[in-house]
């Protein structure tokens, strides 16, 4: 069973210019001369962190992690003007373009999954590879699972905590109270929100860290910009992802879907799998959302050495 990589630093890091107010923080790693992969992160809003490098042999891969606009280092935090997935798009074409890459290999999960199969499909020719782990489709009813009736019934008490969060206990209410003029409401909304997205995503490893009180002012602005692009429906048409996979056949990709994820539940990894018969689709039976525990790392860097394998043979 693989583990992961040895920790680097970066060889270089520099903030993209974007035309607006957004500068894109971005860092290489590895080494300059390898395959050119890109790590996706997911949210929107959560940001990188350096042992994402450590998905990818350092001998074999450039890799490029960034953090989307307005999250992690990039500035200003929490920005949501200008700030929209076509926005993300072209900010990865032009990091693939100020680092002279023909082709980049996709690597992602979560929201990030998302990012890479539109970029994929806006921009085919650039993309050498994909590894998408944790499917999300970024459909009315992916999110309805969240918010609504799904995951609320794995976890129905503390459901009723994010409900009762809300005025009226209407979940309708979660986008705007979340810019109310009332401080108190706003913290108390963030810290639900934190609670029961997290808890979700972790299941029961997950403990409460914190009281409304002590949220601070960059926990709302991330609160603020992850449910911004969802009450947007992530800025796209109704099932756009699963309708425009047609030009993706030919592109080599692995799909990696844990069988407990309760943030993106397995029949959207299916629904993708079946929209790209030619992919490899590998269902982790004792794994959950997040990128982590054995069997999830072991798939997610044999995955990428197996890629390598096959874009060094080309």
């Amino acid at each position: 069973m693989k583990s992961l990589y040895p920790e680097i630093e970066p060889f270089n890091i520099f903030f993209l210019e974007t035309g607006s107010q957004h500068q894109v923080y971005v860092e290489q790693s590895g080494n300059p001369e390898g395959i050119p992969v890109v790590f996706l992160h997911g949210g929107p809003c959560s940001g990188t962190r350096s042992g994402q490098r450590c998905f990818f042999d350092p001998a074999v891969y450039h890799i490029v992690l960034f953090d989307q606009r307005g999250c992690g280092l990039s500035q200003p935090f929490g920005e949501l003007e200008n700030n929209t997935t076509q926005d993300l798009i072209e900010d990865m074409d032009a990091i693939r373009k100020q680092l002279n890459f023909s082709q980049w290999l996709l690597f992602s999960g979560s929201w990030g999954s998302a990012l890479a199969l539109l970029y994929a499909q806006q921009y085919t020719e650039y993309v050498s590879g994909m590894i998408i782990r944790g499917v999300f489709l970024a459909r009315q009813q992916d999110l309805d699972w969240f918010v609504r009736e799904g995951a609320s019934r794995i976890y129905p008490e503390q459901y009723q905590c994010l409900l009762a969060s809300l005025p009226e206990q209407n979940i309708d209410l979660l986008y705007t109270t979340l810019w109310s003029d009332d401080e108190r409401v706003v913290r108390k909304v963030t810290q639900a929100w934190m609670h029961w997205s997290s808890l979700v995503a972790v299941g029961e490893d997950y403990q409460k860290p914190f009281e409304p009180e002590a949220v601070s002012q960059k926990m709302i602005d991330q609160v603020r910009m992850e449910l911004n692009y969802a009450r947007n429906h992530y800025f796209i048409k109704e099932n756009q992802i699963l309708e425009s996979c047609g030009q993706l056949q030919n592109i080599p990709a692995i799909i990696i879907h844990g069988r407990h994820d309760l943030v993106c539940p397995l029949a959207a990894g299916y629904s993708l799998a079946k929209a790209l018969p030619n992919a490899e689709y590998k269902v982790l039976e004792h794994a959950g959302h997040i990128a982590e525990g054995e069997q999830m790392i072991d798939a997610l860097v044999s995955a990428g050495d197996q890629i390598a394998t096959r874009l060094a043979n080309e």
